[in-house]
């Protein structure tokens, strides 16, 4: 047997592309909360110990949806899941709606780009959070691998919103998707999963908001859905 050969029969080597069976096996996941995604998921969830990405064109159209049963069910258990710079404030009534225990959640909020990278990696190492949610308009390959390589410290997985530009990108990530939505539905594509090819674009049973305003999508109510003050709140206020 030549040494290549031997090396690819190694649990720990990965081919891109290749048979799951190939591969070593999937890891631990923290299930999505939708069966369709699950079942093309390698481990039939999101990745724990890993890194993934999330490509959306537009903040704000309800793209949190794809991962708040996620999040709903780790901290039903009492795990802590973390969101760093977010773009909007969470709006703490619309998350405990989803089932996201508000105790279990840690906002974190970072001056600037370098910040929010360090204290992701800070987090991620501190094996505190089963879940990091980070929003990313740009970032670089080292940047990202050192990310990866901190999502593998800990028992929580890592995911990190993106622009639909990054997937033209290399990326240390074991699972890239990209949100596809049109007027009221969601479609997910697989852009890079371990250890199976690349499927077609399915549909995942999420509604897009009404309002497709980003205060409203990310669970803050805009101005124009809140009732009329009653003249005893006026009164109250006055």
């Amino acid at each position: 047997m030549t040494v290549l050969a031997e090396l690819l029969q190694r649990q720990s080597v990965w081919r891109g592309g290749a048979p799951a069976i190939a591969v070593a096996p999937a890891g631990p996941a923290a299930p999505t909360g939708y069966a369709a995604l699950d079942a093309e998921l390698p481990g039939g969830g999101w990745p724990a110990g890993g890194l993934a990405e999330v490509l959306c064109r537009a903040e704000g159209v309800g793209e949190l949806q794809i991962v708040l049963p996620a999040l709903a069910a780790l901290t039903s258990a009492g795990h802590r899941v973390a969101w760093l710079a977010p773009p909007h404030l969470p709006y703490a009534p619309a998350r405990r709606a989803a089932g996201v225990r508000l105790d279990c959640l840690t906002v974190v909020h970072a001056p600037g780009r370098r910040d929010a990278l360090w204290a992701a990696e800070q987090a991620l190492r501190s094996g505190a959070f089963r879940a990091l949610l980070l929003w990313l308009p740009r970032a670089d390959y080292p940047e990202l691998r050192r990310l990866a390589l901190a999502a593998q410290a800990g028992p929580g997985f890592a995911l990190a919103f993106r622009p639909p530009e990054a997937g033209c990108e290399s990326s240390p990530a074991v699972l890239r998707l990209a949100l596809e939505y049109g007027e009221e539905k969601f479609a997910v594509r697989i852009l890079k999963r371990r250890g199976l090819p690349l499927a077609a674009p399915f549909p995942l049973p999420i509604e897009r908001p009404f309002t497709k305003s980003p205060a409203h999508a990310l669970g803050r109510a805009p101005l124009s859905a809140v009732p009329p003050a009653s003249p005893v709140a006026r009164a109250c206020a006055a």
